[in-house]
């Protein structure tokens, strides 16, 4: 067995093997080709990126950014600090919005609830400053953007600064497409009691704008399991939409920008949900407890530790790809004892053709405790030979 020298320093070492998971079919998966101007497509149940495209480019999201005031709003209520049944006022700065709104006034006093789905299913710009001045920390809108471009740095949105709640046309008022993706996620596992409402089709608020009173999401009622999330238009942006879709065991996420038309943000956006969940099929590769390679140790008293996965592995295949999935183990080496079961010591490198690299870790799948007396004899004439051949030039 080939053990590696104590003299080298940790150095990364890669068993290969191939998984044939498709033989049958001939044709390889072609990209999807986009007419957004930035694109981003994740599949949520595996996280791999499907689509990326201009991703990680601070553009103009127009009304998109309003997730990010729904989300602070949320994280608000969820602590107690906020109630859905609390009414706040309407200032004159509020009500004087244009563009999409609920027709707010300065008389109004507008429960938070109403104030929510006014965002969400009105795109109510009104109404993200109506939430925006009562939760901000000096009273004003520019402090609440101010307070999410904060947050938004926190949950790792690099690329997002803001200058308001409701995504009006701002020098500097960007989101990146991959943020906004990352966004959509938190607000589905954070707070799964208000996503809900961004499936709502319609809301009718006090009688005031029935023009007004459909969600623009235009994948919503195309039985294609589109339940969320929120569309934008300015003429700076084009036509951009942040969506999520469920069919069977799988999600994605995908959000869109710079399309020229309504028309054509619906026809694409439909287009990719359609290539997501008809082009990949979701694969089990191995069980948590199987060992998939096994790794000398050193001074061990066992010479080779098995890898095992922490999580069954699920992955995505293209359904017409006939290149079998291929993987990598890799692991620093020299391992040395002691080991415990479940140390992490290596990593499962997924290659699938047309996707990134899937890269999983790997534990030991037992106990190694430090060898006895021949364990370490073994050991010292190994480092022995070593040495020898190393001053000889032999190979080793």
């Amino acid at each position: 067995m080939l053990m590696p020298s104590p003299n080298n320093s940790p150095r990364a070492l890669v068993l290969c093997f191939v998984w044939v998971l498709c033989l049958a079919c001939t044709n390889s998966l072609a990209a999807f080709e986009t007419r957004a101007k930035a694109a981003y497509v994740v599949d949520l149940t595996t996280n791999t990126v499907l689509l990326a495209k201009n991703a990680d480019t601070p553009l103009p999201p127009a009304s998109m950014s309003k997730l990010m005031t729904l989300y602070v709003a949320f994280e608000f209520i969820k602590s107690g600090q906020l109630s859905l049944d609390e009414k706040l006022p309407v200032s004159e700065h509020a009500a004087s919005y244009k563009g999409s709104t609920m027709f707010l006034n300065t008389t109004d006093r507008v429960r938070v609830e109403d104030l929510l789905r006014g965002i969400i299913v009105l795109s109510g710009n009104d109404a993200c400053a109506v939430i925006a001045e009562s939760l901000s920390p000096d009273g004003t809108e520019t402090g609440f953007a101010r307070l999410m471009t904060q947050r938004a740095q926190q949950m790792g949105m690099t690329n997002s600064i803001f200058r308001n709640s409701n995504g009006w046309p701002a020098t500097g008022h960007v989101m990146s497409m991959q943020d906004l993706a990352l966004l959509s996620r938190k607000l589905i596992e954070d707070f799964p009691e208000f996503y809900s409402l961004f499936s709502e089709r319609k809301f009718l608020f006090d009688g005031r704008a029935p023009a007004n009173s459909q969600n623009r999401n235009p994948l919503l009622g195309l039985d294609i399991g589109a339940d969320g999330l929120k569309t934008g238009h300015t003429q700076e942006a084009g036509y951009g939409l942040t969506g999520s879709a469920i069919q069977g065991e799988r999600r994605i996420i995908f959000a869109i920008s710079g399309l020229s038309s309504a028309k054509e943000r619906a026809e694409e956006a439909e287009a990719i949900v359609n290539w997501a969940f008809r082009q990949f099929a979701l694969t089990r590769f191995a069980p948590s407890d199987t060992a998939l390679a096994q790794v000398p140790v050193w001074n061990g008293a066992q010479g080779t530790v098995g890898l095992s996965l922490e999580q069954p592995l699920e992955l995505l295949k293209p359904v017409l790809s006939a290149t079998p999935l291929q993987f990598e183990v890799e692991y620093k080496s020299p391992i040395s004892a002691p080991i415990n079961k479940g140390d992490v010591i290596g990593t499962l490198i997924a290659s699938v053709d047309g996707l990134p690299d899937i890269k999983t870790p790997l534990v030991a799948n037992q106990d190694i405790p430090v060898g006895g007396f021949l364990s370490r004899l073994k050991t010292a004439a190994f480092v022995l030979t070593a040495k020898l051949q190393d001053r000889s030039g032999a190979a080793f």
